[in-house]
């Protein structure tokens, strides 16, 4: 309106004025407005906004009377805007030709809501939603319903960038612009496209220093002196806190209110402080950086500066990543102005910034503790009797050193193998020697049958085992141990596997076969140990060199043999069979294997950490196991508990070269090539929730060293508490 006004003043001819009055009055009534005023220029303001100040109950009380009386208003503005348009025509064709783009006419095409920060739904009530520049109010457009909502998606191509107006209530379709603007920022990226966030960075001062600063003014004597009005307040205070006219702040009520919910810590107790809430309130301050020593000195001592060979041993240290003593070389200088940057400074900084931000710190309470406190509560070795302490018996006739040992099942007679290639049979009781064998060969092990009812000895020499009747004791059971196995049992129907019939062939005794011999067992390669089944009726013998056929299981009654495994895991030292359960220990140099000899199949697989295992033993129970090692250590295994050992027994200062459990009392005992033999008590307890106790009682000397080989095997007598001992000295020792 403002810019037609401006073109009718400019024609400045009388009827052009008139026209104006006429349009404004036209203009007016179209606009509902109140006219009394129009006379007056300075009071068409008010009569603009005198529509406003109505009652809205007039204006919603009859929508239908409004909508009727706007059709009438629009009738009358119609006949009174055509003397208006003759006159806008005149007009137009008197002034002459203007730019169109001088003015802007944006208030007067898009609709603008006046209603400023007033929120949209304080008119949902209404028919209107505010009101434009012009005061008229702003009618809500018609909403679809979902049908309307839905064809829109499926047909119109701008459904998905149209937006709604709040203000307004109308339908904006965006700009390719503004729809790219809006999908960047719900990517959470830069919205605007071309945008560089990592521009080159434009000053908004100058870097250059000026020399003279824009205020140096000293400060005043003033400033260091104390304000006398703070003086005077605080003195002021203090005299009415003294006085009792001030008091201080009540606390804060901490007591919690007992109507809520209670909770209860789960897994600490109530008095202890969260670890997050410890580190603020209780800070722990930064460990100091030691101090710099005599050998940190531009001008050290002599005796700190090192020598060729110390600094050779310094770099190969260094190189190899071993520990260094210092972790730089001392330098001498004359003078201080001669020593050159540290050249680890930065790194060195880094480092202790590192330890400060990622070092954990947790204060230690330190604790005063006695020796005496760290050394468990064992019992005194005199009540842990009988066990044995002294030698009795020394019995002598090898000219070698003995390997192996095995006492009678019933405990009279001992069976020993030696070197110089004889076995022996001792008495027990008096020492003496009874029978002596001429194996031929080195006997690397002999084991006397369990079953009490033959008088049998496996005796292994090189490739053959020999089952030996000793032909003492019971002459009953000699005459019935000849009549079982003096005869070839009938395994017409059997064919044995071809990898059984090419490692191993049972044959009756020869001619060169030591006296007493029954049966043959002969191997392919040389056989190490001998073993028995509880029971008497299988033994089974190790062959180290055999790869996948180094353990076999034979059974006497049938004269058949059987491998047991098919691949090799490791090269067996030695097998034993499990005094209750059918099954089958098997030690190679790093672990033993539990196999079940029923179900054939691996149960358990026992980690040593050792480097070389020389024994193995078995518990009565059947629960707990001790191997010995060729690196000092003596391992109790508990099978219940872990496949790691219990215990670790370090009682010896070389190789152990045997271990063995006790059938009746809680005795073990160990040996190795230090000539000292451990007697240990090892009660196992019955409660599953009690450790074993294992307590060393007593450490027996006797034998003498021969080629570095000490006590070369031990064995229990099976019914009182003796230890028979064979060395590399050729002696065999009972201590009893």
């Amino acid at each position: 309106m403002a810019s037609k006004r401006k073109a009718t003043e400019e024609t400045k001819t009388p009827e052009v004025k008139i026209t104006e009055s006429e349009e404004d009055e036209a203009l007016g009534k179209e606009l509902d407005l109140d006219n009394s005023g129009s006379d007056d220029s300075d009071d068409s303001d008010s009569s603009v906004y005198s529509e406003l100040e109505e009652d809205e109950s007039e204006d919603e009380s009859d929508d239908e009377g409004s909508t009727d009386s706007e059709e009438e208003s629009d009738d009358a503005n119609d006949e009174r805007d055509l003397p208006v348009k003759k006159t806008k025509e005149k007009a137009k064709s008197s002034k002459p030709k203007e730019d169109e783009y001088n003015y802007d006419s944006s208030d007067e095409e898009d609709i603008r809501n006046t209603i400023g920060n007033i929120p949209v739904n304080w008119y949902d009530e209404y028919g209107h939603i505010g009101y434009d520049l012009d005061g008229a109010k702003i009618r809500k457009p018609k909403r679809g319903d979902e049908l309307d909502n839905f064809l829109s998606r499926m047909e119109n191509p701008e459904h998905g960038v149209t937006v709604e107006d709040t203000s307004t209530g109308q339908k904006v379709v965006l700009s390719e612009a503004d729809a790219d603007i809006v999908a960047r920022a719900a990517s959470n990226r830069v919205p605007e496209q071309g945008y560089d966030m990592y521009g080159e960075w434009s000053e908004w001062f100058s870097s250059d220093v000026m020399e003279t600063p824009l205020r140096d003014i000293p400060e005043t004597k003033k400033s260091f002196l104390p304000s006398h009005c703070e003086k005077q307040k605080v003195g002021k205070m203090v005299h009415a806190i003294k006085m009792g006219w001030m008091k201080p702040r009540p606390a804060a009520d901490t007591k919690t209110d007992e109507s809520g919910p209670k909770y209860h810590m789960l897994w600490q107790t109530d008095d202890q402080v969260d670890s997050t809430m410890r580190r603020v309130h209780d800070p722990i301050p930064a460990p100091k950086m030691y101090l710099p020593g005599n050998e940190e000195s531009y001008n050290p001592p002599p005796e700190y500066l090192f020598t060729d060979k110390e600094k050779m041993s310094w770099e190969r240290a260094t190189r190899e990543g071993d520990k260094r003593k210092l972790p730089f070389i001392p330098q001498k200088y004359s003078s201080l102005r001669k020593v050159p940057a540290w050249s680890t400074f930065i790194r060195e900084r880094f480092e202790r910034c590192l330890d400060l931000y990622l070092a954990p710190r947790q204060r230690k309470m330190r604790l005063t503790i006695t020796p005496e406190d760290l050394v468990p509560q064992l019992p005194r070795p005199q009540d842990l009797q009988p066990f044995p302490t002294v030698c009795s018996i020394t019995m002598k006739g090898h000219n070698n050193m003995v390997r192996s040992l095995s006492v009678e099942p019933k405990g009279q007679y001992l069976a020993s193998g030696s070197d110089d290639g004889s076995m022996k049979v001792w008495e027990m009781a008096t020492g003496r020697c009874l029978k002596t064998w001429d194996m031929g060969g080195v006997v690397k092990s002999v084991a006397w049958c369990p079953n009490s009812a033959l008088s049998l000895i496996a005796v292994a020499v090189d490739t053959v085992v020999f089952l030996i009747n000793t032909g003492l004791g019971d002459k009953l059971v000699n005459t019935r141990t000849d009549e079982l196995l003096s005869e070839e049992p009938d395994n017409s129907g059997y064919v044995p596997p071809a990898r059984v019939s090419q490692a191993v062939k049972w044959t009756g005794p020869e001619e060169k076969s030591p006296p007493g011999t029954l049966v043959m067992v002969t191997h392919f390669k040389a056989v190490k140990q001998v073993t028995w089944h509880a029971k008497g009726d299988y033994f089974a013998t190790v062959l180290p060199e055999g790869e996948n056929r180094s353990v076999f299981i034979h059974q006497l009654s049938k004269w058949r043999s059987q491998v047991p495994f098919s691949k090799a895991k490791g090269q067996v030292q030695c097998v034993l069979f499990h005094p209750v359960r059918p099954s089958l220990f098997v030690a190679t140099q790093r672990h033993v294997r539990i196999y079940d000899l029923v179900k054939q199949e691996l149960t358990k697989k026992l980690m040593s950490g050792a480097k070389w295992i020389s024994s193995i033993a078995i518990h009565p129970a059947g629960d707990n196991i001790l191997t010995g090692t060729f690196d000092k250590k003596v391992q109790w295994y508990d099978l219940d508990l872990s496949s790691m050992p219990y215990q670790v027994l370090r009682y010896h200062t070389n190789a152990v070269r045997d271990v063995q459990f006790h059938k009746r009392y809680p005795l073990f005992a160990s040996c190795g090539d230090d000539n000292n033999i451990t007697v240990s008590h090892g009660m196992v307890y019955n409660d599953l929730l009690q450790n074993p106790l294992i307590v060393p009682v007593k450490r027996l000397y006797g034998h003498t060293k021969y080629d570095d080989f000490g006590v070369m095997t031990i064995m229990w007598h099976p019914t009182q508490p003796w230890l028979i001992s064979a060395g590399a000295d050729g002696h065999i020792k009972l201590w009893t």
